[in-house]
């Protein structure tokens, strides 16, 4: 065979093989285990929201452009001034975790072009952040009231973020830090060591009522007791039981002297050396 009938289909092939591997990149994409993706055609102009593309390799034209998210969960941490209730400026350091909802990516594309982290997350977390923490006072922010605030804001984003109109999902919000000025950090902290230590002093206070009152108590019991005996001690009672006691010194084998009739109330003495 003449092999100069084979150059201009090799030649041919060559050049085929040089454009497929030249088009490969625009004809296949893989979509990653943590990712979702939605093709525009443009040859159309439509974008096609409900055929969300899962992950592997597909096939596409070349003229189709794919949008690819990442819909494992994300991160941002944020830190902005805020003002208080009563107009004082706090800096507030908050990491916040969300998620783009994965059937919903063709509308967060159209509302939002790709950027719905910085268009959206952001902002509407600045906006309930400055609208939350302006019903509350620096001190409770700083001290008494830091989870209630933490929720507010959490509860007001994650409803915004959820609506039909933005589709992402919040995870979490956590305030990492709040920094107040010097002096006002110092006086609160003075405040709730002053209320500390009164809370301490009101124990001690309530203790030594309450011992007080338990001896008062067992006091009144005793004097009540010995009332009763007292009460209960009659002359004769009293000559009888001291019949009863001579009786038993008498029988008992110890040495004794018994004088009779010299004890008080006629009672007998009883001497011994034992």
């Amino acid at each position: 065979m003449d092999n100069r009938k084979l150059l201009p289909l090799l030649l041919v092939g060559a050049v085929a093989v040089f454009i497929l591997i030249s088009l490969s990149s625009s004809l296949f994409f893989k979509v990653e285990p943590a990712e979702r993706a939605l093709a525009f055609y443009t040859l159309s102009g439509k974008l096609d929201k409900n055929n969300i593309i899962t992950p592997g390799w597909h096939v596409k034209a070349p003229w189709t452009t794919i949008y690819t998210y990442d819909v494992s969960e994300s991160k941002v941490e944020e830190s902005m001034d805020v003002l208080d209730k009563n107009g004082l400026s706090i800096n507030v350091d908050m990491s916040i975790r969300f998620t783009p909802m994965k059937d919903k990516i063709g509308e967060i594309q159209e509302n939002f072009k790709g950027e719905y982290i910085s268009v959206l997350v952001i902002p509407e977390v600045r906006s309930s952040v400055r609208q939350v923490m302006g019903r509350y006072t620096a001190e409770e922010i700083y001290s008494t009231k830091r989870s209630e605030v933490e929720t507010s804001i959490k509860a007001e984003t994650e409803s915004t973020l959820a609506s039909p109109q933005n589709n992402v999902i919040m995870k979490a919000l956590l305030i990492r830090s709040i920094n107040l000025p010097a002096q006002i950090k110092q006086a609160i902290e003075n405040k709730l060591q002053q209320e500390q230590e009164a809370l301490a002093y009101q124990f001690r206070l309530d203790k030594e009522k309450s011992e007080a009152e338990r001896k008062r108590i067992a006091a009144e019991g005793e004097a009540k007791a010995n009332k009763i005996i007292n009460s209960s001690l009659t002359p004769e009672l009293l000559k009888m039981r001291g019949i009863e006691a001579t009786q038993e010194l008498a029988n008992s084998p110890n040495a004794k002297v018994v004088v009779i009739g010299s004890g008080k109330d006629g009672l007998p003495l009883i001497l011994g050396n034992n």
